[in-house]
């Protein structure tokens, strides 16, 4: 037997270093190419790591939470062919290998473990998609597979002699959960879970940090008159996002502007095309990105860069096209790439993707970079303005309020219409108060009256 290291490979956009979400293999266990043995999540999103090879795990380096920089071996395997497996033990040298995604994988090579079977409100991060168990009314699955079960492919490892000390049994829980909880701080072994076959929910989770002990029987611990406070390692896209932020409010001057409409035909126009298009999910926010990418061809410089090393302004003839997502992990930014060259229903799909994606974490590393205007909605959270910060790199940021219904002014009469406010921050080195506030009544005109895109085309 041979012995190989793996290490963690460069999984591109300038991201030095990833977090060992979650082991999904062993050591001891028999692998095949492609299989995942891993789940890490870098500064933008959970990636799924692949085997390079076939073989036996022999030594898994790292734990789960542990950061390990680009470069560095994460996990070895034991492959047939020359040589022991005795480097470690006796100091001798082994083999290493930076691999990325690894060889594809052999029509008739089988996988010797199954994927686990997620219940609905406690998806996986992953790529793969496999059918869910059906779930109680109340929420709670109602029956969860093993965390993993073995094959009939046969196992491959070393006598029981030279074997390590096996790992105690980890809690039985999901890696959406086990990363919600390392964010908090909170040591899973000591949580009752609730769910299925004692599965540990987020709920119990976020039970243990209010103070109950497990089980939510059990009372809260008594406060003695000192202060608590709750520390969360700042990593992952917490601390992606918040240097972007300090390097976009250092490094380019921001001004903002703010213009309240009425958005009425416009949601009525939202209802009309749900209706004919019940298969898309189509929203207002549909149409404002819609109204940004036509306004953004009549006012170039909303879609542009700042070059300092060039020292020029970069204009682009594509609008790639950012969305401001919340999700669990923090605030993310997938991107529609050339999303002007996309048919409204092309658009209405991709957004829709896109977000999902980036709520259960599977955006890509590539997909969260690359944007050249972005569009936030603050309404989605009952606020109606605020002064975004501008994505670095970036000359222009839309937010779209809270669409409420509000006496106004209509036809020289006051009437209840739907009214929204819309909230732009600006690069004032590539954007004039002009081109700003030109840019931001394009958008508003289309919203007021979807019929007067004829005039913006």
């Amino acid at each position: 037997m041979t012995l190989k290291d793996f290490r963690l490979p460069d999984l591109g956009e300038g991201l030095t270093e990833s977090e060992i979400a979650s082991w999904k293999v062993a050591e001891g266990d028999t692998v095949s190419v492609n299989q995942i043995i891993a789940e890490v999540e870098t500064a933008k999103a959970l990636v799924e790591l692949p085997s390079p090879f076939d073989g036996v795990i022999h030594t898994l380096y790292a734990d789960e939470g542990a950061t390990v920089q680009v470069g560095e071996p994460i996990i070895a395997f034991e492959l047939e062919g020359e040589g022991d497996v005795s480097g470690k033990a006796s100091g001798g040298e082994r083999e290493t290998v930076l691999v990325g995604w690894g060889p594809k994988k052999d029509a008739g090579t089988k996988p010797t473990r199954r994927r686990r079977a997620w219940s609905v409100d406690e998806e996986p991060r992953r790529s793969d998609s496999s059918a869910a168990p059906s779930s109680s009314a109340s929420g709670e699955p109602q029956s969860v597979d093993a965390v993993s079960e073995e094959t009939d492919a046969s196992r491959a490892a070393p006598d029981d002699e030279s074997r390590e000390p096996a790992r105690p049994e980890r809690p039985r829980t999901t890696p959406p959960v086990r990363i919600f909880a390392r964010e908090l701080g909170v040591d899973l072994t000591t949580v009752q879970g609730t769910g299925a076959d004692g599965l540990i929910t987020r709920e119990d989770v976020q039970r243990a940090v209010d103070g109950g002990a497990g089980r939510p029987e059990e009372a809260a611990p008594q406060s003695n008159g000192e202060s608590r406070e709750v520390r969360t390692p700042i990593r992952g896209v917490r601390k992606a996002t918040a240097a972007a932020m300090v390097e976009s409010a250092f490094s380019a001057p921001h001004a903002s502007e703010f213009i309240t409409i009425d958005v009425t035909r416009t949601v009525e126009l939202v209802a009309r095309m749900r209706e004919q298009h019940p298969d898309v999910r189509i929203t207002i926010m549909t149409i404002v990105a819609k109204a940004m990418l036509l306004a953004a061809a009549r006012t170039p410089s909303v879609n542009a860069r700042w070059d300092d090393e060039s020292n020029e302004i970069v204009e682009f003839r594509y609008v790639n096209l950012g969305i401001a997502a919340a999700t669990d992990r923090g605030l993310v930014v997938p991107v529609i790439r050339d999303a002007d060259s996309r048919t409204f229903l092309d658009l209405a799909r991709a957004i829709a993707e896109l977000v999902g994606t980036a709520r259960e974490g599977r955006t890509s590393p590539a997909d969260l970079s690359g944007g050249t205007l972005t569009l936030t909605n603050v309404g989605v959270f009952g606020v109606d303005a605020g002064t975004p910060i501008l994505t670095p790199g970036q000359s222009a940021i839309l937010a779209a309020g809270a669409v409420r219904r509000r006496p106004w002014e209509h036809d020289g009469e006051v009437a209840l219409r739907e009214v929204m406010t819309l909230s732009m921050s600006f690069d004032h080195r590539l954007v004039d108060g002009e081109q700003a506030s030109r840019f931001l009544v394009d958008v508003a005109r289309v919203l007021e009256d979807p019929g007067t895109v004829l005039a913006l085309v």
